[in-house]
């Protein structure tokens, strides 16, 4: 199987992690720390906002079973982007809307992806996601990973 990694934040991890490990075809996915500037970030750093880390979650697919395009089409369909650093109850820059990219080929179709939802007018707003070049991904602690699967299907609101 030769799986490729995709990333994207969405809000809490919590839920997000969860929506991704429901399509068939996502082999893996783990919640973690990107886009800051702090070396191994702590959930409580994180909190405070001063890291510039967002909330994500790097998904490993097998691109057989489900595509780039597809998984796009899930973290749109997932959060509101049109919220600056908000979803829902959620407020701070940890929780803004991004899709972290790993080569040329997912920030052709991320681009392509975000500017047909924006010509769609289906949001109120414009869409205000970030498309950048895929950081180091700094895996959370142990007790956030499938946060929404031990915990009986409790999670943040999305």
């Amino acid at each position: 199987m030769n799986l490729e990694k995709a990333t994207f934040a969405a809000g809490c991890f919590w839920g997000v992690e969860a929506h991704f490990r429901s399509i068939r075809g996502v082999v893996d996915a783990a919640v973690g720390y990107c886009g800051g500037t702090t070396t191994n970030p702590t959930y409580e750093e994180v909190c405070r906002k001063n890291t510039g880390h967002a909330e994500a979650v790097e998904v490993d697919f097998d691109p057989d079973t489900v595509s780039y395009e597809q998984l796009l089409d899930a973290f749109w369909n997932m959060h509101d982007p049109t919220t600056l650093n908000r979803q829902g109850p959620d407020v701070g820059s940890q929780y803004r809307s991004s899709i972290f990219v790993h080569n040329d080929e997912q920030r052709r179709l991320a681009e392509a992806s975000k500017e047909q939802r924006n010509a769609s007018e289906r949001y109120k707003g414009s869409i205000v996601t970030e498309i950048c070049d895929a950081p180091t991904f700094y895996r959370a602690e142990e007790y956030h990973q499938r946060y929404v699967e031990k915990n009986g299907g409790a999670a943040c609101s999305m």
